[in-house]
């Protein structure tokens, strides 16, 4: 619906469709945007919002419809076409060269010249006064593929910004940023609106929503439902809005009975690069969350349990008996699941079906006698895609062609497939939709229930805190702390985290 004259309008979306192979992925989708909006576009996973972005960034091309810019029907075809029409996206995946710099990926196709040659020193000292403007801790010659997720997300924030582009998407941009980098980026977001730059925010993160954007756009299932202002909507309006329904509440209760100690880990440590010592333990039919800024080592230390990294000194402990651990595959012998957070490179394999990813990790359970029981496969799938409202054509769609959120879905089913008795979950939640939380969430407490050991590593603190039982605090490598009961709370968390966290660790 249009309020004001078409001046107004930097961006107009007339009828547009698209179509993939068994799926309409949009249907009949109009809106317009403001000149210097900031705008939420809402929905969930599979809703149709990325789809709709990459048309306009030039990733995917429509099938139907019109795209106005600046009141004039713009011919989008490619990224090279959206650039020039002043349109730039922040992708919810990476979508970075590792082997080069950061100051290479911020200006790739772009570099400065002088007499014919790449003027390095130039370019760094560019892409420097961007850094320094978002204010980040890399460097333009850091190697990206060194880097770890968050500070590869804020190189794309970079890539952006460096574009000085008058709509800029962002789609998913603080999944893997702390609170501290959130409100960094938040101000870079008002800087940049303050110069007239839209905005379009794809986010699940509803406090996000409230805190930065003016205007909303939800979309269900492929279609536009409403756009509103912000200030015109509650939260529980927004969630009927994306899930058609009313949405009681954030976080299931939890009626999990805490048992015995079962697993203990002492002084574990990859030799101090990024663990140093740590010791915890955890019990069955607990929900054990970790807490910490980006850096802190918990990613590290999960993956120094599941043996994803060589263990330098210390050990593990699995039903009071020591265990060792040297890869992958003696973590999964000895009961151990991880779901990665970063799901394209470590937890899926994307050019595989979705079949194919929830049953690779666990093929024996899947055989009859020798051989692979193509019935027994479907049926396990069939199983995780019901409970996961995992959203799909079929088994056979190959995981690339996914939502982000479904791609995570599968890597959470992969691992629920080998009925572990150790589940490690590193950013289970992290870019899906509030409905499919809420599902999560429910069989993260069933596993509970069923007294497995569950470890929940997060950066949404609200989350672990109305997901967990007990929370430990990671700075800089080391356990800092840890809260229980009254005690968990952001403003407890972020202490230890930071103050408390730095004294532990002989800061000043």
């Amino acid at each position: 619906m249009k309020v004001g004259s078409d001046a107004d309008y930097i961006l107009e979306f007339k009828g547009i469709g698209k179509y993939f192979p068994g799926v309409q992925a949009l249907k009949d989708v109009s809106f317009t945007v403001r000149k210097g909006e900031i705008l939420a576009l809402l929905g969930e996973n599979g809703a149709g919002k990325s789809t709709l972005m990459k048309i306009l960034a030039g990733a995917y091309i429509k099938d139907e419809g019109e795209i106005y810019i600046d009141g004039k029907p713009a011919d989008i075809t490619c990224p090279e076409d959206s650039e020039r029409l002043g349109v730039a996206i922040i992708y919810q995946e990476f979508n970075l060269v590792p082997g080069l710099t950061v100051a290479e990926n911020i200006f790739m196709r772009r570099q400065p010249k002088k007499n014919g040659m790449i003027d390095w020193k130039r370019m760094n000292q560019m892409a420097q006064a961007i850094i320094d403007e978002i204010d980040i801790n890399i460097r333009p010659t850091d190697i990206v593929n060194t880097l770890t997720v968050a500070e590869q997300q804020m190189v794309e924030i970079c890539k952006a910004v460096s574009l000085n582009s008058k709509i800029l998407i962002m789609d998913e941009p603080t999944s893997a940023l702390t609170e501290s980098e959130t409100q960094k980026l938040f101000n870079v977001v008002r800087s940049l609106n303050k110069k007239d730059v839209t905005m379009i925010f794809i986010t699940h993160r509803m406090d996000e929503v409230f805190e930065i954007c003016t205007n909303t756009v939800i979309l269900r299932d492929g279609q536009f439902i409403t756009a509103a202002p912000i200030s015109e909507l509650t939260l529980d309006q927004i969630i009927e809005y994306i899930v058609g329904r009313s949405l009681t509440e954030i976080y299931p209760e939890r009626d999990n009975e805490i048992g015995e100690e079962y697993l203990e880990v002492r002084n574990l440590t990859d030799g101090g690069k990024r663990v140093h010592p740590s010791s915890f333990v955890a019990h069955k039919g607990e929900i054990l969350g970790f807490a910490g800024l980006v850096g802190a080592g918990r990613t590290e230390l999960m993956r120094l349990i599941f043996g994803a990294d060589k263990i330098k000194g210390g050990t593990v402990l699995i039903g009071g008996k020591k265990v060792h651990i040297r890869n992958e595959k003696d973590a999964i012998r000895f009961g151990i699941g991880l779901v990665p957070e970063d799901r394209r490179r470590q937890g899926l394999v994307l050019a595989l079906n979705v079949r194919e990813n929830i049953i690779m990790a666990n093929y024996e359970h899947q055989k009859t006698l020798f051989y692979l029981d193509p019935q027994k496969e479907k049926q396990v799938c069939a199983k995780y895609i019901d409970k996961l409202l995992i959203k799909t054509p079929g088994q056979t769609q190959c995981a690339k062609f996914l939502s982000g959120g479904n791609q995570q879905k599968i890597a959470v089913a992969k691992w629920l497939n080998c009925n572990p008795d150790i589940i490690i979950l590193d950013e289970p939640t992290r870019g899906i939709d509030v409905n499919a939380k809420y599902e999560i969430y429910n069989i993260i407490i069933q596993l509970a229930r069923e007294g497995k050991v569950i470890i929940f590593v997060s950066s949404e603190l609200p989350e672990l805190i109305g997901m967990c039982d007990r929370i430990i605090v990671m700075h800089e490598g080391k356990i800092s702390g840890e809260v229980t009961g009254g005690e968990m709370n952001q403003k407890s968390i972020m202490y230890l985290a930071t103050v408390e966290g730095g004294k532990a660790n002989g800061a000043d």
